[in-house]
């Protein structure tokens, strides 16, 4: 239990400040061009998706990676991770929602998660190494 919980925290503690950085500061005038998010993001729901990204992801990484080196358990779990999130984080919204320009949130959201789990990849992978 002790490592689910490192698991969650090694997702959530980078996911929030990069998300936030990324969608609400550094690249806070693209996004509102591309007019995709409402004027008044509501923060909580966003936490609480986190968390339950975190659960999951500690989870299948628990279940299908535990034990490995950390590289090669961070770059098979961003074999999964990516593609998935990819597909309802990207994917999915630009199917459905409104906006300027599909493409460029296709673009920018595609670099987002990239960046995304090359940061929190490793971090989750470190939690469940194989000790030496």
């Amino acid at each position: 239990m002790k490592k689910r919980i490192l698991a969650v925290l090694a997702y959530m503690v980078p996911t929030f400040p990069l998300g936030y950085l990324w969608h609400l500061t550094v690249f806070a005038d693209y996004y509102k061009s591309l007019d995709v998010f409402r004027e008044n993001i509501v923060v909580p729901f966003g936490v609480t998706s986190m968390l339950i990204q975190g659960v999951i992801w500690a989870i299948i990484y628990e279940r299908m990676f535990a034990g490995q080196p950390i590289l090669k358990g961070a770059l098979k779990f961003a074999m999964v991770a990516c593609p998935l999130a990819w597909s309802f984080m990207v994917l999915a919204v630009s199917a459905k929602h409104h906006m300027a320009s599909v493409s460029g949130f296709l673009l920018i959201e595609t670099a987002f998660i990239l960046v995304h789990y090359i940061v929190v990849s490793p971090l989750i992978a470190a939690v469940y190494a194989r000790k030496s």
